[in-house]
């Protein structure tokens, strides 16, 4: 049997040692003249081919539909018409009162954003290290519940918009259970304050399980021998999480802050499932303008919808960025 398996191992492996033995030769010819650096750039080219082909061309792309006018989605059949998209954008009285800009659904949505990213990355930071903390204590049962944390993770988010869609909504379950209780149905969907609340919470729920996993390896990498020694030293459980805890965490906090502050500013699915933008245009987002604008809409603007977008990646970059900086100062260098 074991003459058997063997054989059979080497007849499926045969096709994949013919091909290393083929391509061999011309490695090693590259290698010698090219170096070592070569060879890294041999292997990252395919990496930078995709990442060409799916990332720069589609931004270079919108940046050209920026630039056109028109309602034709062939970029040939639009007419140049330099930054009037991004002026159509920027004309604004007040830019803190929207109706007074001429895009003012541009600068609602903009507001809505800033609010949304400011509540839910706060909220979901602050959920995600004290769930983090929590499932790092000796506790039982706490591979389930590392499960049930991250299973939100897993969900399409237009699944999660439509589950807590039924739940919220007039008749929904959550109503359901007030009136068991004797309470007064709400109406959380049609009502500004709370559907804006539903956007943030909904988001919060369907993607902390991510960024608890970030955080719970940063706990399991540091070293218990300074807990020890800071317990053999009487020291204070509050002290030891700002002493200790929380500096060695900072570069996965700082991972955290920078992507949930991009997945905040590109919010989309589970809010547009949930609320439609509505009541009004209480959660209506970027992304769902620039979805409207440049699609959904019967007077679509291909062109308005790519000058948004670019002002959006602009200004999440510049975040980003100083964020990054920010981070490298508080943590002494070590990102």
């Amino acid at each position: 049997m074991a003459r058997i398996g063997h054989w059979a191992g080497a007849i499926a492996t045969a096709p994949l040692v013919l091909l290393a033995r083929a391509v061999d030769p011309p490695l090693r010819w590259w290698q010698k003249r090219t170096g070592t650096g070569g060879m890294a750039a041999f292997f990252l080219l395919p990496n930078l081919l995709i990442f060409g082909v799916f990332v720069l061309i589609p931004i270079g792309l919108n940046f050209a539909y920026s630039m056109t006018g028109g309602t034709e989605i062939l970029l040939g059949s639009r007419p140049y018409v330099s930054g009037q998209q991004y002026a159509r954008l920027l004309e604004c009285q007040d830019y803190a009162r929207p109706v007074t800009c001429r895009e003012d659904q541009f600068w609602t949505a903009a507001r809505n954003t800033a609010v949304f990213v400011l509540f839910q990355v706060s909220l979901m930071v602050a959920v995600s290290l004290v769930t983090a903390l929590i499932l790092n204590r000796n506790i039982a049962g706490r591979g389930f519940f590392r499960a049930v944390f991250f299973f939100p993770v897993l969900l399409s988010p237009v699944v999660v918009g439509l589950i807590w869609r039924w739940i919220l909504q007039r008749e929904g379950l959550l109503n359901l259970f007030m009136v068991n209780l004797g309470l007064e149905p709400q109406v959380w969907l049609n009502d500004r304050a709370y559907a804006f609340a539903a956007a943030v919470g909904v988001s919060t729920w369907a993607h902390m399980g991510f960024y608890t996993l970030i955080l719970l390896a940063g706990l399991q990498a540091i070293p218990r021998d300074l807990y020890e020694a800071a317990e053999m030293d009487g020291t204070r459980p509050a002290r030891v999480f700002w002493r200790i805890t929380l500096p060695l965490l900072g570069p996965n906090l700082a991972v955290v802050l920078v992507l949930a502050l991009i997945r905040g500013v590109q919010i989309f699915d589970e809010a547009y499932v949930l609320t439609g933008g509505g009541p009004g245009t209480s959660t209506l987002f970027l992304t769902q303008y620039i979805y409207e604008v440049g699609f959904a809409s019967l007077l679509r603007n291909p062109g308005l919808a790519a000058a948004a977008s670019m002002l959006m990646a602009a200004v999440l970059v510049v975040l980003t960025l100083v964020q990054l900086r920010l981070s490298r100062r508080t943590s002494g260098g070590r990102l």
